[in-house]
């Protein structure tokens, strides 16, 4: 008979060094900065009968792949609607209320989310291990947390729950 139990992931080198802003309205947003973000990971799972539930290895290996691809870049929300997103040759411009703000454009990252904050980008993790489904059903996993933080005792966190269980 299996049971749930939750594997708990959270590595030294499951982090990464990031600039941001955070944007608070269409005309507000923070000045740029960055953090020593980390990230923990919560993941829920039937054992087998061999008393294991998979092989976390494979997850602590995505979360620092994840975070590999984030570090040393700045982080813009691609999906925001306060702001807009012009590539001019090697430049990329954010348009933001009455500014245009130049970034080179090897030095940042557009991600498909709707702000630079905490709550987004443990969704944004969240979403990127539920786009290997197969591997999801496999290991019968059926819960995924995952909680960014920005520094000592500051997170967000986003929770997946698998409907049919």
């Amino acid at each position: 008979m299996s049971h749930l139990t939750t594997i708990e992931l959270c590595k030294e080198n499951m982090k990464f060094s990031s600039g941001h802003y955070t944007i608070f309205s269409p005309t507000r947003r923070e000045k740029l900065h960055g953090h020593n973000f980390t990230v923990y990971a919560a993941i829920t799972a039937k054992t087998d009968e061999n008393g294991m539930a998979f092989d976390y290895g494979i997850y602590k290996e995505k979360l620092r792949k994840l975070c590999r691809g984030l570090s040393e870049y700045f982080l813009i929300a691609g999906d925001s609607q306060y702001q807009r997103i012009e590539q001019e040759g090697d430049c990329t411009y954010i348009h933001f209320h009455n500014e245009k703000i130049p970034f080179l454009s090897k030095d940042i990252l557009i991600l498909p989310i709707k702000n630079v904050t905490v709550e987004e980008l443990s969704k944004w993790m969240v979403g990127e291990l539920l786009a290997e489904k197969q591997e999801l059903d496999k290991h019968e996993i059926t819960a995924i947390l995952i909680k960014v933080f920005s520094g000592p005792g500051q997170s967000g966190s986003y929770q997946w729950q698998r409907e049919d269980s």
